[in-house]
């Protein structure tokens, strides 16, 4: 078997919202995922399965309630805000979906942006 190395790696992720009138909508419950260098992963589910919130949790945007989310070896939500903004600018990249184009740009400065 040839032996990766684990470049993400998450951990008991956890994370609930609050639903309003007190109550707690759970979305990651208990989480474990390990991603080795050079291999490709898709992240596939309905509509409010909790994608957008697993990606945000793994890309150093939102905590977990509880868990842990390592890059490499540093445990992204043990860092600090500012080291883990320069975690996410030199390690991460992100690109967001928009269902629409920003009108005040031309089609090459919406591609661009």
């Amino acid at each position: 078997m040839n032996e990766r190395s684990v470049v993400l790696k998450a951990e008991g992720i956890e994370k609930s919202y609050s639903a309003g009138g007190g109550s707690v909508l759970p979305i990651l419950k208990g989480l474990d995922l390990q991603v080795r260098q050079g291999e490709i992963v898709a992240v596939v589910g309905p509509s409010g399965s909790g994608k957008s919130t697993l990606l945000h949790v793994l890309g150093a945007l939102d905590p977990p309630d509880s868990g842990r989310v390592l890059i490499g070896d540093r445990d992204v939500w043990a860092l600090g805000e500012r080291a883990r903004s320069s975690l996410r600018n030199v390690m991460l990249g992100f690109v967001f979906q928009f269902h629409h184009l920003l009108e005040e740009f031309t089609i090459l400065e919406n591609v661009a942006l």
